[in-house]
């Protein structure tokens, strides 16, 4: 079981080199890793599964009782986001409703399930990490077809009953089932299951990223300065959504362990939903703004993790030296 644990640690210990290599091997070698990609949405439903047995209901419970920095989180990725992402695509890519497509279903999607393990890194606010998660993700089966509907419209066709079905099977059931198991079994799913399948699960996001990745071979083969300038987008714009979490949580005033989690719950996406769905309902060019997804956001959770370290390490600093300023105050009115 210790080298079991070892394992998964190390697969998430080198996402940010892992994720490129298996992009890459789905681009080159489309014919093999395509044969997975009939197993994707059941093997996505077990990976939202084992990310749900770590939610109880006393949790949520108590983020709801309190539920503004939530509802924060919520209206930047799901209404903000998506509507900058839009109106910037339609600027740079107007002429290509694939590529804008991909662009607004890439920030149409749920909060990343992975941003619950860089808040815990980070000494985040692990509470409002997990109940936003799951709203966002039970929510997700009718926010993405209402969103793509509302933005796009009918510049593209969106079968928005088989999307939301996919999306209640992918994520919605798994989610409450796993959620249900945690509570039922007195948290036995979070600290026995959970840890035991943990490691299984990340080596499937690594199949279902390369199995994805096959949907684009065709657009990176043949690419165009087109798709290069969609890959500068997505690397510029999801670093915005960590900026967008760190600037609400300041305005809000909050302390530093809301500050994380809002910053990584802005900034993390569950792409490999978005590209399933990309996969399974658009031409293949729409996956490939989804996709590059995949290669920028391990690497830019590891930079905002060092930004904000470095931030509350200044925040430390300035408390201390208002706290010891304070106090040769109170030495001076003392001695005078």
């Amino acid at each position: 079981m210790e080298q079991w644990t070892k394992f998964g640690k190390a697969i998430a210990g080198r996402m940010p080199v892992i994720v490129p290599l298996c992009v890459l091997l789905g681009v080159f070698f489309p014919r093999f890793f395509g044969a997975a990609g009939p197993f994707v949405p059941a093997i996505f439903a077990f990976m939202t599964f084992q990310g749900s047995l770590n939610n109880t209901l006393g949790q949520l419970i108590e983020t709801f009782r309190h539920p503004v920095d939530l509802l924060v989180i919520i209206v930047i990725t799901l209404v903000l986001m998506p509507l900058g992402a839009f109106a910037l695509a339609q600027i740079f890519f107007a002429d290509n409703t694939n590529l804008v497509t991909g662009i607004v279903l890439e920030y149409s999607v749920p909060v990343g399930i992975v941003s619950f393990m860089w808040v815990g890194i980070f000494g985040g606010n692990g509470s409002l990490a997990l109940a936003t998660i799951l709203v966002s993700t039970l929510i997700s089966p009718f926010s993405i077809p209402l969103t793509l509907s509302l933005l796009l419209g009918e510049a593209v066709a969106i079968d928005a009953v088989g999307m939301m079905s996919s999306m209640i099977f992918m994520i919605a059931l798994p989610a409450l089932a796993g959620m249900v198991l945690n509570e039922l079994t007195h948290g036995w799913g979070r600290e026995r299951l959970s840890p035991l399948i943990t490691p299984a699960c990340r080596v499937l996001m690594l199949v279902i990223i390369t199995a994805n990745s096959t949907a684009m071979s065709e657009h990176v083969l043949h690419l165009t300065w087109e798709r290069v300038g969609v890959a500068v987008f997505i690397l510029l714009f999801a670093t915005t959504g960590f900026i967008w979490g760190m600037l609400a949580a300041r305005i809000l005033n909050r302390p530093f362990a809301t500050f994380v989690t809002m910053s990584f719950d802005c900034g993390l996406r569950n792409i490999s939903s978005g590209a399933v769905i990309a996969t399974q309902y658009f031409p293949g060019e729409v996956v490939f703004p989804v996709m590059c997804g995949t290669l920028f956001q391990q690497v830019l959770a590891s930079f905002a993790g060092r930004a904000m370290q470095w931030l509350g390490d200044e925040e430390t600093r300035r408390q201390d030296r208002e706290v010891s300023g304070g106090l040769a105050i109170l030495k001076r009115r003392r001695k005078g």
